[in-house]
């Protein structure tokens, strides 16, 4: 395995901020975000599409010729915040679907997808997951003419039973998993079983640790909040284990959001990219 970053981590810097955060004062673009990804030495890097100037080929091709400079591996990552509403949004689901053949034009062999989100999560599954196979099983014909695989984002919306559900019912091998290691967490699931059970359908991963935040409450998706790797509540060798029993070899691309005390994001990732690459190179030696 190898160890690479989203660009999430970095949201504060593409001026989304919570908010208790504090505005950092300077606003980076991909190019920006690429050369810190390089200086702390990860192989690959997740691009979140809602952080992107434009969707024009020349805007595309800039970032790919950076990201192909440095060697660097890539997942394109659509669907922040809502994704496809639980089924509800079809300009959300076209929006998706338009996408696809640039992921490819950018080199991405793999894209993120996101079909809900907690703002869905207490109303009831069943229809929403059948509206979100129905849409998926169009989507999943366009990604394989691009050679291009979905993965599906366990995203405070599902369960990993859930999302097991999903992929065996639109019943592709264009579509497949980014496991989030803290959603699960957020999800009252155990992570190591969820990473057990989505680990074989796992293509991309974003690797998140979590704390309790004291003074937030519990119903807040932020209560759990993130650290840096290795210090929190996930069994985060266990969870790598897992996946590494799986067959999963790609790539732990480190994701913070909410960062719990206003942690400073580059240290916390700074932080984290050292402990994964520990923890794989023992797991792998």
């Amino acid at each position: 395995m190898k160890v690479g970053i989203d660009s999430y981590c970095y949201h504060r810097y593409f001026g989304e901020i919570y908010p208790d955060q504090t505005d950092p004062g300077v606003r980076w673009t991909f190019q920006d975000f690429v050369r810190r990804a390089v200086e702390l030495g990860v192989a690959g890097v997740s691009l979140e599409s809602c952080f992107f100037d434009s969707l024009e080929p020349g805007y595309l091709s800039e970032i790919k010729a950076v990201l192909d400079e440095n060697a660097l591996e890539r997942v394109l990552a659509w669907g922040h915040p809502d994704g496809l509403e639980a089924g509800r949004s079809e300009k959300a689901w076209r929006e998706m679907n338009a996408l696809i053949p640039k992921a490819r034009f950018m080199g991405a062999d793999i894209m993120r997808i996101v079909a809900s989100s907690l703002m869905f999560r207490y109303e009831p599954h069943a229809p929403q997951i059948e509206a979100i196979v129905k849409m998926l099983k169009t989507s999943v014909q366009i990604a394989a003419d691009n050679g291009v695989i979905l993965a599906l984002e366990n995203h405070i919306d599902y369960t990993s039973a859930e999302i097991q559900e999903i992929l065996e019912r639109v019943g592709s091998d264009a579509l497949k998993v980014n496991f989030d290691t803290g959603n699960t967490l957020r999800m009252m699931e155990d992570p190591v079983a969820a990473a057990r059970r989505l680990g074989p359908y796992t293509v991309a991963t974003h690797t998140k640790d979590l704390d309790a935040c004291r003074h937030v409450r519990p119903e807040e998706w932020y209560f759990f909040s993130s650290v840096p790797v290795g210090t929190g509540l996930i069994d985060m060798r266990g969870v790598v284990l897992a996946l590494q029993e799986s067959g999963y070899q790609g790539v732990l691309a480190v994701e913070s959001d909410h960062h719990k005390d206003n942690q400073d994001e580059d240290q916390l990732v700074a932080a984290s990219i050292a402990y994964l690459k520990q923890l794989v190179a023992e797991l792998e030696g």
